[in-house]
């Protein structure tokens, strides 16, 4: 029974991984042709390859965050915007509630990302609740690097936080990291199971040319 609901499990997984890569896809699509850009004038603003942009167009790959915060720049979007026609944008006096268990899923190898907030456009703070899926890592995987600061605080399990000038340092329920985000970070989970956090990342200043 217990390889059974396992087995059924790892499915509807692959299958909201699917059909969320086809959301995406379908979205970056309509916003690329709305602007009247080519792939390739997405790549030479995002800094992305023509390849990988046409893997996700085609619903292939499912991007990083560090990749989706490189289209959301070039496309001078907010991040959620990717995934969902915002409805409103952030100003003076704005309100937004986000209710439990909601949000916009993404699926990576490594995490599986809640955004929050996706109704807002032009946010400040990109806030997501994160599964920690990884449990070991090795050489080269799995390394974050982008503009922008982040804050994460444990909400269940124990992680361990990898930075690129600090040795890793591992961290319970209850226990936080803020970094720059500019330096290169991973997470993994410590736990039996995957750990959860919430994490909070600072969008990069649109005005400024991607790095």
């Amino acid at each position: 029974m217990k390889a059974s609901s396992a087995t059924a499990e790892t499915e509807l997984d692959e299958n909201l991984a699917l059909a969320q890569r086809s959301a995406l896809a379908e979205r970056l699509k309509f916003l690329r042709q709305q602007l009247g850009l080519t792939q390739g004038q997405v790549t030479a603003i995002s800094g992305i390859s023509i390849s990988t942009l046409s893997k996700i167009e085609n619903g292939l790959l499912s991007p990083t965050y560090d990749v989706l915060l490189r289209l959301a720049h070039g496309l001078n979007v907010d991040v959620a915007e990717l995934f969902v026609n915002a409805q409103s944008h952030m100003g003076a006096g704005r309100r937004s509630i986000e209710h439990a268990h909601c949000g916009e899923p993404h699926d990576t190898p490594l995490y599986h990302h809640r955004l929050l907030f996706s109704q807002l456009a032009n946010k400040r703070m990109m806030p997501f609740v994160s599964r920690i899926k990884k449990h070991h890592m090795q050489g080269d995987e799995g390394w974050s690097r982008h503009e922008g600061e982040e804050f994460a605080y444990v909400l269940r399990g124990r992680i361990e936080l990898h930075t690129e000038f600090y040795k890793p340092v591992a961290l319970k329920k209850g226990d936080g990291f803020y970094i720059d985000s500019r330096m290169r970070h991973r997470v993994i989970s410590l736990s039996d199971q995957d750990a959860e956090v919430l994490w909070v990342s600072t969008t990069p200043d649109l005005s400024r040319s991607p790095q």
